[in-house]
């Protein structure tokens, strides 16, 4: 057993070394995956939906009613985030272009030079531009995801211009700016779903940090021995997600793992942990994935609404209003900073590090 332990270990430290990422796995040509990037025999025995056609899919929220009838956009994102967790939005009024434009950045950035590429790779997670494979390479007990990705905190401290990619620059900056106006509609009427006055969310400070993921999925030549992302829920109060048109994300409702079918210029709206502890469950954090493909790259760009793991002593627990004699808080208190260490440590291991902080659970 030792043995298989520090093989996988050399295995990923050598893989990390080359500071290609998977891109460069891709682009030697490889015909079989490493066994690092292999999942346990059986874990994708569920990997097609076994939804059926007639179930439910994921509710699709018209954002052009809200000035028509607020209350009723209200209504849809009450019952999307308490039943679904997920929702995507139309009519958000960010313009297509800009959403493409991010698209095609996070394109050349992986796509560049590769000696280019390297000289912006890291594990310091304190650094302005992180670009690497796998945050939890050195975690993950399932095995290494099939997918490279970079991460910059936008907010509430942004990188001077100088200090993010080129090739990537204006795109992020831009896609930044209106994430964060579409953020601020999302928590008023996520507060206004939970019976709060609309500047509840914003005032406990869940807008203060923004964390820009962006993930580049290769083509794999072994597509069901493997998985893009693994099964997890987000360290997050609110993401607000951006998928292409290639497919592969899919979210855990009822037992079953429901497809995201993509939209052209739909964003993905997805509940996080944070939001779950602090509405006391009254919305919830699904668990979603992403498969791997044979024939094409998936590109993805996720906006967090987090501090993560930067200094924040702001303490969060079950909010007043939504807990009573009868329902009583059921997480106990945290900072974003606690939950984020135990969660990177942790790792994308299939499991809910929200369990961790239920009242009554030994820990």
């Amino acid at each position: 057993m030792e043995t298989k332990e520090f093989d996988s270990f050399s295995e990923r430290k050598a893989f990390d070394e080359t500071k290609a990422g998977v891109k460069g796995l891709v682009d030697a040509h490889i015909t079989e995956i490493p066994r690092i990037f292999r999942l346990p025999e059986g874990t994708l025995s569920d990997k097609k939906p076994s939804a059926s056609s007639s179930d439910p899919a994921i509710p699709i929220i018209d954002f052009a009613d809200v000035h028509v009838s607020r209350e009723l956009v209200v209504e849809k994102i009450k019952d999307a985030a308490g039943n679904w967790g997920f929702f995507q939005v139309i009519n958000h009024g960010v313009p297509l272009n800009v959403l493409e434009e991010i698209q095609e950045g996070v394109r050349r950035f992986f796509e560049q030079d590769p000696e280019v590429k390297k000289a912006y790779f890291t594990r310091d997670a304190a650094k302005r531009f992180v670009y690497n494979s796998n945050f939890d390479l050195y975690s993950s007990s399932l095995c290494v995801g099939w997918r490279d990705s970079f991460a910059c905190y936008m907010a509430p401290d942004p990188p001077d211009p100088e200090e993010l990619p080129v090739v990537c620059r204006d795109a992020m900056i831009e896609h930044t700016k209106y994430m964060t106006s579409l953020g601020v509609l999302l928590f008023e009427l996520l507060s206004e779903a939970l019976g709060l006055s609309s500047d509840k969310l914003k005032s406990m400070d869940c807008m203060r940090g923004f964390l820009m993921i962006c993930h580049y999925y290769p083509p794999c030549p072994q597509p069901e021995l493997t998985i893009g992302t693994n099964n997890h829920s987000d360290n997050s109060f609110l993401t607000v997600l951006l998928q292409d048109q290639v497919g592969g994300l899919q979210i855990h409702h009822q037992d079953h793992w429901v497809d995201v079918t993509p939209i052209r210029g739909a964003l993905v709206i997805n509940i996080g942990d944070f939001l779950q502890l602090i509405t006391n469950d009254k919305f919830i954090s699904a668990e979603h994935r992403v498969l791997s493909n044979r024939d094409e790259t998936r590109i993805s760009v996720a906006s967090f609404f987090s501090t993560s793991m930067l200094p924040n002593s702001t303490v969060y627990g079950p909010i007043k209003e939504l807990t009573s004699e009868e329902n009583p808080p059921k997480y106990r208190d945290f900072t974003l900073e606690e939950y984020t260490k135990g969660y990177f440590k942790k790792g994308l291991d299939g499991t809910s590090h929200l369990s961790s902080f239920k009242i009554g659970k030994n820990t």
